[in-house]
């Protein structure tokens, strides 16, 4: 039974991830990728605090240990969000929850650099399918050179998600992983605040607070960030976490579904055929 509770709870938070392409590409008519970052994570790292008192969760980490966690705050939750944000205003809803998927295939490479583990047979094909899946949704030879910057700026996201995602394993395991990312969070914010306070007036928040942005903006802070956050690390606690990567085929699915019915977005050969190449080469980095 718990097993079953785990993969509910994991295929639950990937798929809260897909719908979160779709609402972004709704609020950045209103605002920029950057503000949208500095709205999600003022009220994440607010929900994370409350949650984090609920839980009695430990708040200590060494001060040895405050400059990774400030890096992956500025790696991860400013330049790979800021990345994944601006790369979906740009492209698509779907292209966007498809390409940042391809983060455990990245992860091998940095696996590689950074911990030094040995890439086997397996892990390089899957390296190799997903890049080949994502020049195929980039569309080398397509005429639309937005589309095509905002892809290349979703390999970036799916990149830096990836180099985070590797250096998280340097964190001591007994520090709180909430803590830690409630940190990095709170770090992300305190970089960008500056410059997106001086750029705010009072028609932006007025703009906001329409109905429809502000719901948007809430499912974007609470339910997608703060929400799947807990609903992801309780469910990798409760499956076999060398699986557990399998859940984010979800994340696209679901993307590409809500973005067509919402949306109107409309899927290309070349697009499936790089999808189904990501999709391959997550498998082959997850499975045993």
């Amino acid at each position: 039974m718990k097993q079953y509770i785990g993969q509910c709870y994991l295929i639950a938070a990937a798929s809260i991830w897909g719908g979160l392409y779709v609402i972004s590409k709704i609020v950045m008519d209103v605002l920029n990728p950057m503000e949208l970052v500095w709205v999600r994570y003022l009220i994440a790292v607010i929900i994370l605090i409350i949650m984090g008192k609920i839980m009695k969760e430990s708040w200590h980490v060494q001060w040895k240990d405050v400059p990774l966690i400030i890096f992956i705050g500025l790696c991860g939750y400013v330049v790979s969000i800021w990345a994944q944000f601006a790369g979906t205003q740009l492209s698509s809803a779907q292209t966007g929850s498809v390409i940042t998927s391809s983060s455990p295939a990245f992860m091998v490479i940095f696996s590689k650099l950074i911990l030094h583990e040995k890439i086997t047979f397996r892990k390089g094909a899957s390296v190799l399918m997903a890049t080949v899946g994502v020049l195929f949704i980039v569309g080398l030879g397509q005429v639309n050179q937005n589309f095509q910057l905002g892809s290349l700026i979703l390999v970036l996201a799916a990149m830096t998600w990836a180099i985070i995602s590797v250096l998280i394993k340097k964190i001591p395991e007994e520090y709180s992983i909430l803590a830690v990312t409630t940190y990095a969070m709170l770090a992300a914010l305190l970089i960008i605040t500056p410059a997106e306070i001086s750029i705010w007036n009072n028609t932006i928040i007025y703009t906001i607070l329409e109905p429809k942005i502000l719901a948007g903006i809430l499912y974007i802070g609470v339910i997608s960030t703060a929400g799947a956050f807990y609903l992801w690390n309780k469910g990798i606690q409760m499956v076999d976490a060398s699986t557990g990567g399998i859940y984010l085929f979800f994340q696209p699915l679901t993307g590409t579904f809500l973005g067509g019915l919402f949306l109107g977005e409309q899927i290309g050969i070349p697009f499936i055929f790089g999808s189904v190449l990501i999709f391959i080469s997550i498998i082959l980095v997850v499975k045993k």
